[in-house]
């Protein structure tokens, strides 16, 4: 990947930290802990999902409203959890902003979808840190489960990011699309939609 698709590391924390495992983080739930609070899990750290502010809502609406154009609202989830390939979800429950199933029944009532189920996953984000991690740790984890498609609309230096193609646990195509280029879902390349009409 190349080094003009990320932005700086955020320094390194030298101290140790403790992991979280999905069981620990579901009896913190049933407890009560979180309450009126999201967060999501990933590789074990427990993110503060702190509340949207208007462009990153913005932007959400925007994408949901194009994509219900071509998708039914039953394909469509926002910003619920999908479970990562076994051995990653031990440790990650990520909660894309946005996601699209491949069929809108499924075992849904009992269990989240997996990765393998999803046709696109968008992620929407403002500030540098958290796109690192977009970019690197919920990339890897979202390649290894076989999304077939990942967004991350980079609100910031506006343009989309669009990863395809997962094989052997990484994506085989990258593109960076300028905010005057236009996009498509892989599922659908004859929807396409100008990046700058998802920005604010």
């Amino acid at each position: 990947m190349s080094a003009a698709i990320l932005p700086a590391s955020p320094a390194a924390d030298s101290l140790r930290r403790k992991r979280f495992t999905r069981s620990e983080v579901d009896r913190m739930l049933e407890l009560g802990i979180f309450d009126g609070q999201r967060c999501e899990l990933i590789d074990g750290e427990l993110i503060d999902k702190m509340g949207q502010n208007p462009p990153h809502a913005y932007a959400i609406r925007k994408l949901f409203a194009w994509l219900i154009g071509f998708f039914e609202a039953g394909r469509l989830q926002i910003q619920s959890p999908v479970e990562v390939k076994p051995g990653d979800n031990e440790w990650s429950l990520p909660e894309p902003d946005l996601a699209v199933l491949a069929e809108a029944d499924g075992e849904y009532r009992t269990r989240h979808p997996r990765g393998d189920e999803l046709l696109l996953v968008v992620e929407v984000e403002v500030a540098d840190t958290s796109l690192h991690q977009d970019l690197t740790t919920k990339r890897d984890l979202y390649a290894r489960a076989s999304v077939g498609e990942y967004w991350v609309l980079d609100l910031q230096s506006r343009r989309l990011i669009v990863h395809r193609r997962p094989e052997q646990g990484e994506y085989r195509e990258t593109a960076i699309l300028a905010e005057s280029d236009p996009a498509s879902c892989g599922s659908h390349p004859e929807q396409t939609i100008v990046v700058r009409d998802l920005l604010p």
